[in-house]
């Protein structure tokens, strides 16, 4: 972990949003609670012990995120000032109840993954962690089998196989479309450890979608 410099900014869309926020916009609150009531439930549940606890964290934390809008100066985005709220909020409910889980739980390993070590360049090679050769070629596979809903039902199981820090940076960066930044300062990570956890998630997906594509007959 790490002490959290925010880099990204907030934007003119965010603070614009801000001010209908701070001015009882109904409708720009609910727009808000659509886009990032379920996220936010998955984060909350990476520290509490049940669906049930995880919905009243983020309810206690939109109470604290409209209560503390008139204090955001911008020095964040929005969403990474959300989560980091929900975060905190998480982190003390899971020690109230008792329940520590030790990082290293979240953010797994690469024991039993599926992921092949030959893949990948070791350290002493030009350029660790890469890929040594490039993955299997899967232009020879029908267009209409990636576009199938059966390949997004086994992205979305892989998905959710991941242990769950690695399944959050993965859905935040690549299926949100978070900056690296944003991602590191909502979960609270080093640039290293946002890196590692995003380099296996996303090898562990690959792993499963070769499995299912190319492994696996039709």
């Amino acid at each position: 972990m790490r002490a959290v410099s925010d880099t990204v900014l907030a934007s003119a869309a965010d603070l614009a949003l801000v001010e209908r926020l701070r001015a009882g916009d109904e409708t720009a609150f609910m727009m808000l609670v659509e886009e990032h009531q379920g996220a936010m439930i998955r984060l909350a549940l990476m520290y509490v012990s049940s669906r049930a606890v995880a919905e009243e964290v983020v309810q206690e934390a939109w109470l604290g995120i409209l209560n503390g809008l008139e204090r955001f100066e911008g020095r964040s985005s929005l969403r990474t000032w959300m989560y980091r709220i929900v975060g905190n909020i998480a982190k003390t409910r899971a020690r109230r109840d008792g329940r520590t889980i030790p990082f290293s739980a979240l953010e797994g390993d690469d024991t039993g993954s599926g992921v092949e070590p030959a893949w990948f360049q070791a350290a002493a090679e030009r350029s660790p962690g890469h890929w040594r050769t490039f993955p299997v070629d899967w232009r020879g596979i029908p267009e209409e089998r990636f576009a199938a809903h059966e390949t997004f039902e086994q992205i979305g199981r892989a998905i959710d196989d991941l242990p769950p820090m690695q399944a959050e940076v993965l859905r935040l960066r690549d299926v949100l479309g978070w900056t690296s930044e944003e991602v590191r300062n909502a979960l609270d990570l080093s640039e290293t450890n946002q890196r590692v956890l995003l380099h296996r998630a996303r090898t562990r997906v690959r792993r499963a979608l070769h499995t299912y594509l190319v492994e696996e007959p039709e």
